[in-house]
């Protein structure tokens, strides 16, 4: 598919017109991995690890032809990437992410996004989970290797909640975790760069690999607003009066400032993070996370 098809195929615009969650996520993964194996740099570890036995739904690619030939049965040929990993993903649905200026909310982004990874990650046989949260944890499902329908059924009724907060719901979320595994974070991160390391740090322990999706609206970015108007604080309800042409610039340093900060900050501590605007096409965050997600499998 060439790239600027792709693009579009991928365009959050165009997948909010998927009613139906499981078909956008899977659409979106498969057309993703299929664009990976057309790239001979790109891919999963090819380090051979065991044989299983073959299982309706497995990829006939994978069949050991020669090991049928002596055995008279099949078995597909299993690698160091396809061992099972806990996933779980942590998404904010606090009241700041319903904010859109284009139509796909930050929320909704968000939304995708974790489908499309719960998707690749049980393709990879992972045990996937999910986790929403505002001010404290709302749903939880544990990760399972039979949950990927309860991940996108709770996705799928998913709505915004009140003011958000991170260091209380990730604190439940880091004292329920018993075994090591992977955690993506989904926010749009509004909080002190320093309260939310601390916050992020809890999910690290006993070896677990973070990843931060940090979701931005273009809109906040770079203030594109002329006319004088009152804004409202979607957190706290509060509404100030701003003259957009005094303060843009430093608004925008500001916002820049602020993702440095964070980005800083979680890299001193390994912690792998992302800035995604919700017009950007959902390849770019899955390719981050299978990058990520094979550094995983080679220090496991």
């Amino acid at each position: 598919m060439p790239a600027a098809a792709q693009a579009r195929f991928l365009d959050p615009q165009v997948l909010a017109r998927i009613d139906d969650l499981e078909l956008l996520a899977r659409t979106v993964v498969e057309g993703f991995v299929g664009g990976l194996h057309r790239a001979p740099h790109v891919g999963h570890s090819v380090d051979f690890a065991e044989h299983r036995p073959y299982m309706p739904g497995d990829d006939v690619r994978r069949i050991d032809w020669r090991l049928y030939a002596r055995t008279d049965r099949y078995h597909v040929k299993q690698f160091e990437a396809d061992s099972n990993a806990n996933f779980l993903v942590l998404l904010d649905r606090s009241r700041s992410m319903q904010f859109s200026s284009h139509g796909v909310s930050k929320l909704d982004y968000g939304r995708y996004l974790a489908a499309c990874l719960t998707h690749l990650a049980r393709r990879q046989r992972d045990r996937v989970g999910l986790v929403t949260f505002d001010a404290d944890v709302v749903d939880f499902v544990p990760p399972s290797a039979k949950h990927r329908e309860a991940v996108l059924h709770a996705l799928a009724r998913l709505e915004a909640g009140g003011p958000g907060e991170l260091a209380q719901p990730l604190s439940k979320v880091a004292e329920a975790s018993r075994r090591r595994g992977i955690f993506v974070l989904i926010s749009d991160l509004y909080e002190d760069p320093d309260a939310a390391l601390r916050a992020v740090r809890q999910l690290a322990h006993r070896g677990s690999d973070v990843i931060v999706f940090q979701l931005l609206d273009p809109a906040e970015v770079r203030f594109p607003d002329d006319a004088a108007t009152s804004y409202e604080d979607l957190e706290t309800g509060e509404r100030m009066p701003v003259v957009p042409d005094y303060v843009r610039e430093q608004y925008r340093a500001l916002v820049a400032e602020h993702v440095a900060a964070l980005g800083r900050r979680f890299g001193d501590s390994r912690i792998d993070s992302l800035m995604i605007e919700t017009t950007t096409p959902l390849d770019q965050a899955l390719f981050h996370y299978l990058v990520r997600r094979q550094r995983f499998d080679r220090v496991r």
